[in-house]
């Protein structure tokens, strides 16, 4: 499984909704990639922050540079 197989179907496994087969591969690729794993555990932090509704403040500095961060990156093409 490649990394691009695995992110398309990232959303399906984390909805626990793939077969046996394909978690079994799926879990297989993570036990090898790093990014992967990464990936997916940043997308359930994410959502886990998203659903307990947790507002978190950031220094202006901070915000300004994140800002200015994204904003350069979107310009590049995201």
């Amino acid at each position: 499984m490649t990394c691009t197989e695995f992110i398309s179907l990232l959303d399906d496994l984390i909805d626990d909704s793939v077969n046996d087969r394909m978690r079994a591969d799926l879990l297989a690729h993570l036990k090898d990639c790093e990014h992967c794993e990464v990936t997916l555990n940043t997308t359930r932090k994410t959502i886990e922050i998203y659903r307990s509704h947790e507002i978190y403040d950031l220094p202006p500095d901070l915000r300004e540079r994140l800002h200015a961060a994204i904003m350069a990156r979107c310009k590049r093409g995201c």
